[in-house]
């Protein structure tokens, strides 16, 4: 089951964030990835971006994110700074990300769903993914595995 998740701002308004079920735990805090999602594209430079968990030793959970970049913008040290600035300022500390990765593309099903579940293993370094069948272009999964992160960036 998942449900329909929401916050209430301090004017008392409602805001939807997502369902539930796409909620990562930090340090005894429930995060929507839809939230940290639409911090980090209200960035100029971002297109899309898909927000997984990785464990981590500490925290249980930490934010691995990947984002597609706009047209000749550059992924370097300075853009991570200012994503990462961007969503401590908008959601708060506890969510600014541990990760972040360029992601040329992103592994979506031919309807243009992300594939989640690919992201979170490729956060992990899982090579094992299983069935890629529904993949519009599996060709991403590699592209993405010989960018990802090693260690915290």
């Amino acid at each position: 089951h998942s449900f329909p998740g929401c916050r209430r701002d301090r004017d008392g308004y409602y805001w939807i964030t997502g369902r539930i079920d796409d909620m990562i735990n930090v340090s005894g805090h429930l995060l929507s990835t839809a939230e940290i999602e639409s911090a980090l594209t209200e960035h100029g430079a971002v297109a899309e971006a898909a927000v997984v968990s990785r464990p981590h030793t500490v925290k249980g959970e930490c934010l691995y994110c990947f984002v597609t970049l706009k047209d000749c913008r550059e992924f370097n040290r300075t853009l991570v700074d200012e994503l990462k600035r961007q969503v401590r300022e908008k959601i708060g500390p506890i969510a600014t990300p541990d990760f972040i990765q360029n992601a040329p593309g992103l592994p979506k099903t031919r309807s243009g769903k992300i594939m989640r579940r690919v992201l979170r293993q490729i956060a992990r370094n899982e090579k094992d993914l299983g069935d890629l069948s529904t993949l519009a272009d599996p060709k991403v999964v590699e592209v993405l595995f010989s960018q990802r992160w090693e260690t915290a960036a």
